[in-house]
């Protein structure tokens, strides 16, 4: 009996082993992850196949000065990029998790645009070569609301992001953001609004035109601030982008909305109608997402005020950037 027992534990013990596989892969949970400074997340492991053995890891981060790794805890240090990886004892096998640390920063100024009633789109002084787009121009009437002084720059992106999605060739801390998508300054938005309990956001196609031409102070000006386009714009005689503030401001003090970089609006784009209306936001649902003020790279045409234009909201345009509002609380 003793001789028939030891050998069924041995033939046990030898099924259990044949149940045994090596590590053939590991997955890293999230791929991606966001935190502030300061802040902490877990990352987790799974191990293929599913009755691997031999689950021991090790981990590394790329750049201990933005965030650290301890057994899956990542701990944000700094605002920056890190590459976390994971690497399994057993058979080598790694799985990486890009780590972004942010700490956003609110815009330098906001400028209030007091509400009021004004005619958008193919004005008079906007010329009789006007965009059919613009047309028919109708009366709208707008609440008041902040937007920014400024487009955003690379280095509140980056505050807020973690990286510069920016050409090398046009980097710096107070040229304007480039080369997103309309979700990319979306999530940029909701990065900013978690971080500062605040709601900033696109600002409809409405409000940017109203804005642009000076609100209830405009003087009537064919570009926003000026009649001239280079007083207060770059376009297609310039080869760069620039940083933002170098030329003149608009009657309301806002800069750079004719010119250097397209701006994306929340709306998705549709044909006008003479119906006024009051704080328009657009249509529900839409193929290509409105954008306004021309480019470094475009004709003075596209720096006027009335002109529109329109983007796949999930594709990168590398000489379109974004300005923010703020609704009055």
């Amino acid at each position: 009996m003793r001789c028939f027992k030891f050998i069924f534990i041995g033939i046990l013990i030898a099924a259990i082993s044949s149940c045994k596989e090596p590590v053939s892969g590991i997955i890293l949970d999230p791929s991606d992850l966001i935190i502030g400074v300061g802040q902490t997340a877990t990352l987790t492991v799974t191990f293929l196949p599913y009755n691997a053995t031999n689950t021991k890891v090790s981990w590394e981060s790329s750049d201990k000065n933005v965030a650290t790794v301890d057994n899956g805890k990542v701990i944000g240090k700094a605002v920056g990029r890190s590459t976390i990886t994971v690497i399994a004892q057993d058979g080598g096998r790694t799985a990486k998790c890009w780590v972004y640390v942010i700490q956003p920063i609110e815009p330098e100024e906001m400028i209030w645009v007091e509400g009021g009633t004004f005619i958008m789109g193919c004005t008079e002084e906007q010329g009789e070569d006007c965009f059919d787009g613009a047309r028919p121009s109708h009366q709208l009437t707008l609440s008041g609301f902040y937007i920014g002084k400024y487009i955003v720059t690379q280095k509140e992106w980056v505050a807020g992001m973690g990286y510069n999605p920016s050409y090398d060739v046009f980097t710096g801390d107070n040229i304007p953001v480039h080369c997103i998508a309309w979700i990319h300054a979306q999530e940029y938005i909701s990065a900013l609004n978690a971080y500062t309990g605040k709601k900033y956001r696109l600002p409809t196609e409405a409000e940017w035109e109203y804005a642009a031409r000076g609100g209830n102070k405009s003087e009537g000006y064919m570009y926003s601030g000026s009649n001239y386009p280079y007083e207060v714009g770059w376009y297609s005689s310039d080869s760069r982008i620039f940083s933002v503030g170098l030329k003149k401001p608009n009657e309301l003090g806002i800069y750079d909305m004719s010119g250097n970089v397209w701006e994306f609006c929340s709306d998705w784009i549709e044909e006008y109608t003479d119906i006024p209306q009051t704080n328009p936001v657009g249509p529900a649902t839409g193929d290509f997402r409105v954008i306004r003020g021309g480019s470094m790279s475009s004709s003075p045409i596209c720096a006027r005020v009335s002109y529109r234009a329109c983007w796949a909201e999930g594709q990168i345009l590398c000489n379109g950037g974004f300005r923010l509002v703020l609704d009055k609380e």
